[in-house]
């Protein structure tokens, strides 16, 4: 690997990460793996608050990867959990970094109608099954300053490419988090979450993952895409929604905020968007700790993130705790916690 890409990935703040599987090429994946990471994150938050399977009234589960399109990880969970065969499903599929403040704002919907229920979320940001498989026998990637002086057009795009699949194999690591939201209105509790989405339309292709067909019959292939104005959408984004969550009020309020949970896009977004924002490092370093220590989680980032900070600090009634998510769709989200005695 050339001097300048090794620095390219270390300039991404992430020294390790953990993989969920390590699946044979060509081989059709397992969701085991996947689903017992999901069993032992369910089973944690469940013991946490003394309950147990039989408690759950509704299951959210929120992801990108799942080594089956459909059925979702919900159906997939409820066998491998345990729970009532009749128990209320709900799949969030597909909008990445923002998946846990929706799945919070879905929890929130579901108990203003059923204010007993007890809800369980399960957040899966397992990107492996997408991205090991892209550097499996790759070789030879070379520095983006030499690639951008390919005069070939296809011969750049596709050095580009294995430039590309280099720094995200390397960005993403695997990870499940799970929480259980009632209706009690004590500890962290959830109130609003303002979301915004492709402002000009093709802003999503900013960033994506899709399906392409290839030229064998039942063959799919595998396109990601990461653009280097991801950082400046996030920044624009979580801007727009700030100000659409916070109003009149937001400078007061964003100096009041205890703790700031930020997405772990990488080490260059974290830190353009602290510097926008004007938020102390001591603030935001949970952010980046989860960063450097597991890797960009996908949606599984901001319950890293929050359940680091929650173990790490102590809370007084009326702290506060903002969340921002920012991603693939192109989208943002932003969303309050505050703590209740």
């Amino acid at each position: 690997m050339p001097e300048g890409t090794r620095q390219n990935i270390l300039n991404l703040g992430v020294s390790k990460r953990y993989l969920v599987s390590n699946p044979e090429a060509e081989a059709e994946f397992s969701e085991k793996s996947l689903t017992d990471l999901c069993h032992e994150a369910c089973g944690k938050a469940l013991k946490k608050v003394d309950l147990t399977a039989t408690d759950v009234s509704c299951l959210i589960s929120a992801y990108d990867v799942n080594p089956f399109l459909s059925p979702g990880l919900s159906q997939l969970l409820v066998p491998a959990l345990d729970l009532d065969p009749y128990t209320s499903l709900v799949n969030v599929q597909g909008i990445a970094s923002t998946a846990f403040p929706k799945a919070l704002e879905l929890a929130k919907n579901h108990l203003a109608a059923n204010p007993r229920d007890t809800i369980l979320i399960c957040v899966s940001g397992a990107s492996s099954y997408w991205f090991q498989n892209q550097v499996r026998g790759l070789r030879n990637v070379m520095e983006i300053s030499k690639i951008s002086a390919i005069a070939d057009r296809k011969r750049r795009e596709y050095e580009l490419r294995k430039w590309m699949a280099t720094m995200q194999f390397f960005l993403f690591g695997d990870g499940v988090a799970a929480a259980v939201v009632t209706k009690k209105d004590v500890g962290l509790t959830f109130n609003d979450v303002v979301e915004v989405t492709n402002l000009n339309g093709k802003d999503y292709m900013a960033g994506y993952a899709r399906l392409s067909t290839l030229n064998e019959p039942f063959k799919f292939g595998f396109h990601s895409y990461l653009d280097k104005e991801i950082p400046n959408l996030g920044a624009k984004y979580t801007a727009l929604a700030l100000e659409r969550l916070l109003g009149k009020n937001a400078e007061k309020t964003m100096k009041a905020i205890k703790k700031w949970a930020v997405h772990t896009g990488s080490e260059k977004i974290l830190s353009a968007l602290a510097e926008r924002n004007e938020i102390d490092h001591e603030k935001l370093k949970e952010s980046h700790e989860v960063l450097r220590d597991c890797g960009n989680l996908a949606g599984a980032s901001l319950p890293f993130i929050l359940a680091k900070i929650v173990s790490a600090n102590t809370f007084s009634d009326g702290d506060m705790v903002l969340m921002l998510g920012y991603g693939w769709g192109f989208s943002a989200s932003a969303s309050i916690l505050q703590y209740k005695a």
